[in-house]
This record gives C-alpha cells, structure tokens and sequence, in this order.
C-alpha cells in the first residue's frame, strides 16, 4: 500500500481543491490529508473564513480522502512523523521547497518522496479569487440597483 500525504488550508472548497486531492490520491492507494490549523492558515496564507474544525469535517467528507487530520501549529513535520507515508504531495501554489522537505525527513529518518501537482486550469481555482468574484457579483447587483431606479444609464456599467 503507498500512502500519499497532502496538505492545505481548504477554506472555501473548490474545483481546483478537489483537482488536487484527486491528483494525489492518484500517486498511491490511500490518501491522507493534513488540513492547516487557524494559525497556520493565518500565517501562511490569509485569516480562515471557515474555523478549522469545519474545514477538517469537510475534507474528511470528500471522496477522494482516506483519512484526514488537524495539523500542528509551528511544526510541519511532526503530522508527518506520524502518518509516515511513502509520498508527500504538495500543491502548485505552496510555497514549500520538495528537495529541503527531503533533506528534512531524511534527517528525522523518513525516505519520502516529494511531487509539486500540477495547476488547474479554471477560473475558480482558488480562494480568493472565488471572494473576488462574489464581490464582484455584488458590486454589479449594486450597480444594477441603481439603473433599475434610475440613478445611472445602463451604458455606466
């Protein structure tokens, strides 16, 4: 059996979320999925929409997961240590370096191999750029508003 680790924040779950789990899943036969405490998403990434134990029942709910666990804050190879798995799978936008996470394992007695996924190609393949769009939508409904009553001509949009 080939267990494939994998990690992220998973706040908003979207195509580009369940691209890379598929694609890592793909690796082995079990995936596990380490799924980044408030702080660590704080930290690396932006401030949480969802609370991390919301985020870790959604992941663990997802087809393609085997088993999913909270991370630890401060040490990225603790979880590692643990699950032990034989693949480590990280994402196009993470920001870790494959040969030092290696290196790293090496030194605490782990051979893992290390794969960068490929990116999505889709328009809502992250995050923030769902939050934009939801912004955007409301900024044209907004705008729209204002034609319907007449504020603004429907070519000022």
């Amino acid at each position: 059996m080939v267990r494939v680790m994998t990690s992220g924040v998973f706040d908003i779950l979207h195509p580009g979320h369940l691209f890379y789990l598929e694609e890592a899943k793909a690796l082995g036969d079990e995936l596990f999925v380490v799924v980044a405490t408030d702080n660590t998403a704080r930290d690396r990434k932006h401030e949480p929409i969802n609370l991390e134990e919301m985020r870790l029942r959604m992941v663990q709910s997802l087809k393609p997961v085997d088993e999913a666990f909270l991370g630890y804050y401060g040490d990225i190879y603790k979880i590692v240590l643990e699950i032990k798995p034989d693949i480590i799978a990280i994402g196009h936008d993470q920001k870790h370096d494959p040969e030092q996470i290696v290196k790293d394992l090496k030194e605490r007695g782990l051979d893992v191999k290390v794969v960068r996924l490929e990116r999505i190609d889709h328009d809502l393949n992250g995050t923030r750029k769902i939050i934009r769009k939801v912004i955007d939508w409301h900024i044209f409904q907004k705008k729209m508003e204002e034609v319907e009553q007449g504020g603004k001509r429907g070519d000022d949009i």
